[in-house]
């Protein structure tokens, strides 16, 4: 597979100097969008897997920026769709992992004090995502990679809880793979608007936490179902064959 770099002409109009402006380079356009930019037209789809990597060990910085405007570069033929793909969802795994190794070797609550010191980021940032494991397990794993400020840091108690590194990273390249899909999927949608996919995405995760909920619910219905059918609940236990044979019934 070819990975083409970024041409700068495909840049976003908006972002590029009109006739009567001073002209504008990537590294003019300021804040996380600049920054992007700038990896961006400089690595192409490595940059993306660079962005997606960065992204999840330093949450601050969001994949609600970074994968719709690589799908804005794919949709006018910037970067290639499987390259963008494949790479920021192998940044992303990669990035959970060096996490998910952080909780194991540190605990966490050194990593809720390294947490409390990184802008952006509080310590009860860990502790919920440790709450969020500590109920769901390994579906907290998946669903965490569509939940704001639970994305990231979900690798750290699953680390410091001891949870299979294979069974981790399946999940993780579940969730990610679909959560990065949808977010290359809307930048190549919208086209120039890419950044609306950031001021959409608000709702996309309440039908995600909505989803979430009913999964959670049929679930904890289900046992509560097995729960109340056991015998032993109600004093009895199943008669074996054996036994019905010797009474005669």
């Amino acid at each position: 597979m070819t990975l083409a770099l970024l041409p700068t002409t495909t840049l976003p109009p908006a972002l590029l100097a009109s006739a009567t402006e001073p002209v504008q380079t990537e590294g003019d356009v300021g804040g996380m969008t600049g920054f992007t930019l700038d990896l961006i037209a400089n690595m192409g789809e490595i940059g993306v897997g660079a962005l997606s990597f960065l992204e999840v060990v330093f949450p601050p910085i969001p994949s609600e920026i970074v994968l719709p405007l690589a799908g804005y570069q794919v949709q006018v033929g910037g970067l290639n769709m499987y390259g963008v793909f494949i790479l920021a969802t192998l940044g992303s795994v990669l990035g959970s992992i060096v996490l998910y190794y952080l909780g194991a070797i540190i605990g966490l609550e050194r990593a809720a004090w390294i947490a409390s010191k990184i802008p952006l980021m509080d310590a009860s940032d860990v502790h919920n995502s440790a709450e969020w494991f500590n109920k769901y397990d390994s579906v907290a794993v998946f669903t965490g990679r569509f939940v704001p400020g639970i994305r990231s840091l979900i690798s750290l108690p699953a680390g410091a809880a001891g949870m299979p590194l294979w069974k981790f990273s399946a999940w993780t390249l579940l969730g990610t793979g679909i959560w990065n899909a949808l977010l290359i999927g809307g930048g190549m949608a919208l086209g120039t608007q890419y950044e609306k996919v950031e001021e959409y995405a608000h709702y996309l995760d309440y039908i995600l936490y909505a989803a979430v909920i009913a999964v959670l619910a049929f679930g904890i219905g289900r046992r509560i179902v097995q729960y109340r059918n056991t015998p032993s609940r109600h004093g009895t236990a199943p008669r074996s064959r054996r036994d019905s044979e010797h009474t005669g019934v």
